[in-house]
């Protein structure tokens, strides 16, 4: 069972007293812009990488057969890639709506090249959420997407549109990737290719 997030990200009050608020996007937030926003524009965030390790239990799967979606993994030294959205803290309720499988909203700072940093917020999904469902093999995982759909569409649409979000960037996942590429290779065979 999917654990709901939204009244828990409700209370939190790090950004009531500000008119606007910088969210992180690593995932659909990067290419499913379905929020109002003042500002949009690529940014970093240090000592994370994108993992396809989340359970989606209300967008690519269902409650009795979860797709997969990336969340955050804290890892020293790393840089993670995304779009940043300068949006009014009102926005929140409609995230929190769509985020609300295990995601929790954390203060980081983030990085807009080499000089400037503004602090901001980002969903996780940590391994405590009920809808964790943790490391697998690259190719195990793309076997999954390839299964799974749910009321947002197929999971491999999101797999699909998430990697070329990240090319649209310049950014280097070898994680994304690399479950692109056996994702493709399991679309071919479903097609009759090689």
């Amino acid at each position: 069972m999917s654990i709901d997030t939204t009244a828990i990200n409700r209370r939190m009050s790090h950004f009531d007293r500000h008119d606007e608020v910088w969210l992180f996007g690593y995932g659909s937030l990067i290419y499913k812009v379905d929020f109002p926003y003042i500002e949009r524009r690529p940014a970093y965030i240090r000592h994370w990488v994108r993992r396809l390790w989340q359970g989606s239990h209300d967008h690519r799967g269902t409650p009795q057969a979860p797709g997969r979606v990336v969340t955050l993994i804290p890892q020293a030294g790393a840089s993670c890639v995304g779009m940043a959205y300068l949006i009014e803290p009102r926005t929140f309720a409609q995230l929190d709506e769509r985020e609300k499988n295990g995601y929790l909203r954390f203060a980081t700072a983030l990085h807009f090249g080499e000089e400037r940093t503004a602090e901001g917020l980002v969903y996780i999904a940590t391994e405590e959420n009920a809808a964790y469902l943790g490391p697998a093999p690259e190719a195990d995982i793309a076997r999954h997407i390839a299964a799974s759909s749910g009321p947002s569409g197929p999971n491999r649409d999101y797999l699909l549109q998430l990697a070329d979000a990240l090319r649209g960037l310049d950014a280097d996942d070898p994680h994304v990737f690399d479950i692109e590429r056996h994702l493709v290779e399991l679309i071919g065979h479903e097609r009759g290719g090689h």
